[in-house]
Formats: structure tokens, C-alpha cells, sequence
């Protein structure tokens, strides 16, 4: 199947500043193997927006009874991976024996650290009738300094999240503190994410933040006379206060938060040290990763040779 990534024209492009808008992204469409994503982090023009390194749209995705999410064990070092689904089931397996389906509003963090495999099928149960997928997921680089911790896995069901109205819009604070209050959600740096349904029409300010971007996964927006268009993500200036009104029902994630050092990326992996990422790819190719429980008869080979 093929999600199309197709977005409207920029009043800006990447490379100039509109205002409070810093940088104007659109994803790139990514084949996952019998689906694909929209890849908006990183970019040549911007590796990270505060810890934040990766950053996928999927879907939504429409599956056949039979088919669905089936991504083999394969391997993380040295970050933190975060799945929230707007829609669907996700059952994720990893080398430290945890199983959990992961369903809307839920928050999956898993924390690679020194190295961790994992997987995300999906439930018979699920697979066998027509389905939709559709979330986001979102790697955080990992502070110099907490890159190889013990690996671990933390489940947040969506009554933890905090929910609440702002200006009249309904908002998630997923990580961080926004609005006057905290998620439970554990993090390891100074770190924003939160989502917002906007009616056309409603505005929001949106929290301060050292660094942060908007991403709208549905509708459009103004931000200071800049069209923000549906599947793109505004990366802020450090202006506060910045107000942006729904130009249509939208949905958006805003993410951010203190700004790190660049890191290095390899496929599954991200350093602050090359040599790092070296030792994880040789690792994985002689077998040397944990595996996981119950799912250990087959895995994603290292790309190329």
C-alpha cells in the first residue's frame, strides 16, 4: 500500500524564516515494508528539534484482514523510542521480556540505553479483520551522559496523560510540563510534547520551550500570517508567546525542549560517539544483541553488507 505524502505549496521553503517560523519541513514518504510513513525528522536542513531525532506520521493506514503491522526484532542503542497511536493496536515485544499492546492515547517509552531489541506486530485478534493504523512515532537522542543506562520499558495508558482545555482547546500534555501541569511520563532531559484538537477558527498559545516545532498531522493552521499546511511541521524561533489559530479542524503534536549536541545515525542507531554507532552495527550483524522472548526466530538483517 501507499500513503501519500504529497503536502500543499509553502508560503516559505525550508531554507527562510516567516515570522515566528523558523524552518518549514515536509515529510519524506518512507517504505516500511508493506506500508509506508511519513518521515519528517530528520532532515538535511534540521537534525533535531530539542532531543528530539526522529520523527514518522504513519498512516492512516486501511489493512485487509490478514495483513498489518509486521516489523521483525531489530536493534536500538543509546535513545529512547516513543509510539502514540490515534488509532489502532500496536503489540510491542522486547529483549527484556516485556509484552504490551499499545492502543490510542496510550505512551510506549522505551529506553535503548546500552541496547535493546524489540518488535511491534500486531494481535491475531487485530489481524483478523479490516483495520486501521495510525500515530506517530518519535525517538529522543539520549543526554551524554545517560546514553549507555540499563535499558528499560515504561507503559502509560491514556487515563495517566494528563487532559485538559486551554483557551478552549483540548490538550494532552504527553511529556514535559505545559499549561500548569506535569506528565508522569519519565524523561531524561528538558522535554516538550503535547497534542491539540483545534475546531477552525480556535487559537492557542503555545508553552515556551528553548527549542520546539509543530507538526500538524490533520488540517491546517496561521501562525503570525504563515500558512501551516496539513503534514508539515513549523519549526519555532525563540519568540514567546506565539499564538496559532486553526484554519480548519486540525490535530497537532508539538514537541521541543533543550537543545543537544549533533549525533551520529545509523540505521537503528544514535550516538554521540561514531565509534559507538560502529561497535552496535558490528554487534548486530555477529549476533551479539539480546533477544527476545518468544520472538527470536527471525530478526531485520543490518542493511547492505
Amino acid at each position: 500500500m501507499s500513503i501519500s505524502t504529497q503536502s500543499p505549496t509553502l508560503e516559505c521553503d525550508v531554507t527562510q524564516s516567516c515570522g515566528a517560523i523558523e524552518l518549514l519541513i515536509q515529510p519524506r514518504k518512507k517504505d516500511l515494508g508493506g506500508f509506508s510513513v511519513r518521515r519528517v525528522l530528520p532532515t538535511k536542513e534540521r537534525q533535531m528539534v530539542g532531543p528530539w531525532i526522529f520523527f514518522d506520521h504513519m498512516g492512516p493506514a486501511n489493512f485487509p484482514a490478514g495483513d498489518g503491522i509486521n516489523v521483525r526484532p531489530h536493534p536500538h542503542v543509546n535513545l529512547a523510542t516513543v509510539t502514540y497511536l490515534f488509532e489502532g493496536e500496536i503489540l510491542h515485544r522486547d529483549s527484556l521480556g516485556s509484552i504490551q499492546p499499545i492502543r490510542p492515547g496510550d505512551i510506549n517509552l522505551m529506553v535503548a540505553g546500552k541496547g535493546i531489541v524489540h518488535s511491534e506486530r500486531e494481535r491475531p485478534e487485530v489481524t483478523s479483520t479490516d483495520h486501521t493504523l495510525h500515530g506517530l512515532q518519535l525517538w529522543l537522542a539520549l543526554p551524554k551522559d545517560k546514553e549507555e543506562i540499563e535499558p528499560a520499558f515504561l507503559h502509560y495508558p491514556s487515563a495517566d496523560i494528563p487532559a485538559i482545555k486551554v483557551q478552549g482547546v483540548p490538550v494532552r500534555v504527553i511529556m514535559g510540563s505545559a499549561y500548569g501541569v506535569a506528565s508522569p511520563v519519565a524523561t531524561f532531559a528538558e522535554t516538550l510534547y503535547l497534542e491539540a484538537h483545534l475546531q477552525q477558527g480556535q487559537s492557542l498559545i503555545l508553552p515556551n520551550a528553548p527549542e520546539r516545532a509543530i507538526y500538524v498531522a490533520q488540517g491546517s493552521l496561521d501562525a503570525g500570517g504563515t500558512n501551516i499546511p496539513e503534514f508539515s511541521m513549523a519549526v519555532l524561533g525563540p519568540e514567546e508567546g506565539v499564538e496559532i489559530t486553526a484554519l480548519e479542524a486540525s490535530r497537532i503534536a508539538v514537541i521541543g525542549g533543550e537543545p543537544f549536541d549533533e549525533r551520529h545515525m545509523l540505521w537503528n542507531f544514535v550516538s554521540s560517539r561514531a565509534d559507538r554507532i560502529q561497535q552496535a552495527k558490528n554487534d548486530w550483524k555477529d549476533g551479539r544483541f539480546p533477544t527476545i522472548p518468544g520472538d527470536d526466530e527471525e530478526f531485520i538483517p543490518f542493511p547492505g553488507k
